[in-house]
Parts: structure tokens; sequence; C-alpha cells
């Protein structure tokens, strides 16, 4: 089978930065497990350790309370068996390793509004109502519509019902400007292969005090909270990505989001974007008011979640890989079928045309031309059902 000619898939996972392969390459020839007391033990250590002070300072978080991991999918579980929460509540946009995990410990959902954010209201009476301490676990950004959630809100409610608040910043970490601090989180998830970093890395990441009480056990690897031989190559190249991802961030931001707003323009008439009324802006004039920094709701600067009307999403998926453009369905399980898009649905957007929905995400090698190759495609695929549709009128 043919690789496609174009990536457009960055939210699945970005191209693995050049810096990050050196850098794995590099741990990868020096080897040695990071338990062992000898140099080449010593040697592993070291380099998870200088990682794990890359992090930290990127995340404005204390080294120690830097938890490595195979990913942000292991490290939401983490947290969820770990934290020692009385209850959960989750939003209901949330990624299905918490959405899941919520199902089967009869959780209750925080609903959202059109806009794909979390109703105040309502998480104000949850947590009225939740056995304490209750976890509240809510997405930074939404892996699907590139939505950005007001943390901030999430969090001013959390400390008033005296609850644990979980970020996922797995989409977010490298496209935005964030810190746990700031975020004013229990806990934050970040990941590796969504900012060009590799594979099979993540990280949990504690403020001080959060509880945590592992119910893992063997080998006392991650001061005992995930034991385990390091992936430490892995590490290595997460640690070299995140600086790059971070030291580009504000600089690639407006640069996709200008690739991203052109592309939305260019769709066929009848499109549908959805959250283009939360577009991304590069932030707040200084001295604006709280009611004014309220109204820059946004979305990722690299995301466009959209539908042509009728165009469903199962064969369009397929029809633009033939025509060699990688995208996503609004949402896509792990067996790689598309299915309807638990997010829309949550957001009231009618079934019919969920079906429709497809998810175009650029990324650090996307280029300026990427996004006529992308555009030429989809109204290649929309043409095609307007002679359909012609023909059996």
């Amino acid at each position: 089978m043919s690789k496609p000619a174009l990536y457009c898939d960055y939210n699945a996972g970005a191209p693995i930065r050049a810096e990050a392969a050196v850098a794995m390459s590099r741990a990868l020839s020096r080897g040695g497990n990071a338990s062992s007391v000898h140099g080449f033990g010593r040697r592993a250590h070291a380099q998870i350790e200088d990682a794990r002070e890359r992090l930290s300072a990127l995340l404005d978080a204390r080294a120690e309370n830097i938890v490595f991991t195979s990913g942000a999918t292991e490290a939401l579980h983490l947290v969820l068996a770990s934290a020692g929460a009385a209850s959960l509540i989750v939003s209901g946009v949330e990624h299905d390793a918490v959405f899941e995990h919520a199902a089967r410990m009869a959780a209750r959902v925080a609903p959202i509004d059109a806009r794909g954010i979390i109703d105040f209201g309502a998480l104000a009476n949850l947590l009225a109502e939740a056995p304490k301490p209750a976890l509240v676990a809510a997405q930074l950004a939404n892996n699907e519509t590139g939505l950005i959630q007001p943390i901030a809100k999430v969090a001013a409610l959390c400390r008033e019902h005296g609850a644990l608040l979980l970020v996922d910043a797995a989409q977010a970490f490298g496209r935005i400007a964030m810190s746990i601090a700031e975020l004013d989180a229990s806990y934050l998830v970040v990941s590796s292969h969504k900012l060009g970093g590799p594979p099979g890395a993540g990280a949990l990441v504690l403020a001080p005090g959060a509880p945590f009480v592992s119910t893992r056990f063997g080998g006392g690897q991650e001061r005992g909270r995930r034991p385990g031989t390091e992936n430490m190559p892995a590490i290595v190249g997460f640690g070299a990505a995140a600086e790059w991802a971070v030291r580009e961030m504000e600089h690639e931001a407006r640069r996709l989001a200008a690739m991203r707003d052109r592309f939305e323009a260019g769709l066929p008439e009848g499109a549908i974007v959805f959250g283009s009324a939360l577009s991304w802006t590069a932030g707040v004039p200084a001295g604006e008011t709280p009611a004014v920094q309220e109204r820059t709701l946004r979305r990722l600067p690299n995301t466009s979640n959209f539908a042509v009307p009728g165009m469903l999403a199962e064969t369009a998926v397929i029809a633009m890989d033939l025509e060699g453009v990688a995208v996503s369905s609004g949402a896509a399980c792990s067996s790689g079928k598309v299915k309807s898009s638990r997010v829309l649905a949550a957001m009231g957007v009618a079934p019919a045309l969920a079906r429709c929905a497809l998810r175009v995400s650029f990324g650090h090698e996307s280029k300026e031309s990427d996004v006529d190759t992308a555009l030429a495609a989809v109204a290649k695929l929309a043409a095609r059902r307007r002679v359909r549709e012609e023909a059996h009128a």
C-alpha cells in the first residue's frame, strides 16, 4: 500500500521531531538499565533525570513529582486508581480512557453545552452532592474538536467543594502555554507522541501534596509510583521533543492557526465547522477585563473538525487516503473503524451530521501548500457526492 503523500492527523500522533530522534539514537547507543548501580546504569538514570528536569521546567512542576509512564492513557489510569477519591465526576467530552472507566464505576457526568464547554451550574450541583473527596476529570483541549475548556473555572469549583482535579493535557502540551500551577490542577497528564516525541512515553505530574497511593508493586521505579523498567530512550526523546515544541510554540501557534483558518474558509459551500465560534486567539491584550478574557474561549490552533452534510466519514476517510491525504473521522476506536462521535453527540450535534465529521490537524512538518492539497481532496469528494445525488434525483 502506498504511503499517503500528506499527513493531516497530528492529533492522532505527530511525526517524530529530528531533535528527538537524535537524542533517542544517542540514548540507544549507550544502553543500560537505570536501576543498575554500575556506570552504565548510572548513566541511563542520569538521562532519565535530565528529561525529568526538562519537563519540570516546562510545566513549572517539581521534578520529583513527575512520573514517567507509557503514555497518557496509563497516566490517567494511575490517577483514577491511586487518588483515593470517594467519587468521580467527568465531563461529557473526556477521552475514552477516562469515560470508559467512569462508566464502569457509575461516575457522574457533567454535561456540556452546544459549544462543547462544561455546564458549570451542573458541575457545581454534582460537586455539592458527590461523596467527598470527589475527583473531577477534565480535558484541557479536546482531541476531536480542539476546543479548550476554561479550566480555571473548573479549578475554582473544585477548590470551593474540596475536590481534586485531574487535567488531561495530552493534546494541549506543546501547543498552548500551560503549567500545573496556573491550571491549579491536582494532577496533570501529558503525552510524548502528540508533540513530536516517540510513542510509548508520557507523564503524570502531581501537584505538591496531591494524594497518590500506588496500587502497583515490584521494582520501585518512579519512586514506587509506577514500577517497571523505564523506557529510557523514549523518555529521553520525549524530553527533547517537548523542549523544542515549547520553544517554537508561539510561532507555530500563529502559523498553524492561519493555516487552519484558511483551510476552513476554503471548505465547500454548506460545510459546518464544529467549535468555529471559539477560534484560537494569541492571547488577551494586557489590561483587559475578565469579561473580555472570558470571550476568548478558543480551540487549539492546529485543529479543524468539520462536516460536509451527506459526505459520510466512514467512506470519506478512505477516499481521502486514496487521494493521498491522511485525516481522521470525528472519532476512531482502537480497531481503526469509524464510529459516531460521542463528543459531537454531547454537544447536541444531530447524529446524521455527526456521522459526516472529519478532523484535520496540522503540525510542525505541515506546509502552506498542504492546505491547498487537503482542500482539493475534500472538494473532489464533495463533487462526487453532488454527482451521485443529482443522478438519483
